[in-house]
């Protein structure tokens, strides 16, 4: 089904664009679906593509010696998920498992990056709203494993 500029106009992540930014857009976007317990990607692995998450829950989870898949964060919609298809080498920094039924539009990575090249000004919006993203990622697992330390009752830096 093709996703159209209403829909995307309808997603938080992408508010503020130009209906001529979203239609350049569209045509790099499908829609997805993952039944709860289905593994969407795995820390490591090619990452091509991200998700507007626009109904359902799905957690981070990265490998930690001693653990079973930590998990980072739990994303719920509307959220974006997957940030490492934008910088080289392009491969998953966690990995990302649905909790729920999950309901996502997807975009193609490379088709993305080449827009980026073709159309500076929504690369660099864009680029900006996925660094804002990546720095709220990076303080949720810096939290959560903070909280798993002092947990365990150990006292180290992190």
């Amino acid at each position: 089904m093709f996703t159209t500029v209403e829909t995307l106009a309808q997603q938080p992540f992408l508010a503020g664009l130009t209906d001529h930014q979203l239609s350049l857009l569209a045509p790099m976007t499908s829609r997805s679906m993952f039944h709860a317990g289905n593994r969407i990607f795995r820390e490591g692995t090619p990452a091509e593509q991200f998700w507007l998450l626009t109904d359902g829950c799905v957690f981070l989870d990265t490998e930690v010696p001693g653990y079973d898949n930590f998990v980072l964060e739990t994303l719920r919609s509307p959220a974006v998920l997957g940030c490492s298809w934008l910088f080289p080498p392009y491969r998953w920094n966690f990995g990302a498992v649905a909790l729920s039924t999950t309901h996502a539009l997807t975009f193609n990575g490379s088709l993305v990056r080449a827009l980026f090249q073709s159309d500076p000004g929504l690369g660099y919006e864009l680029t900006t709203r996925f660094l804002q993203v990546m720095g709220g990622r990076l303080h949720a697992a810096r939290r959560r494993l903070a909280d798993c330390q002092r947990a365990s009752g150990h006292h180290g830096d992190l």
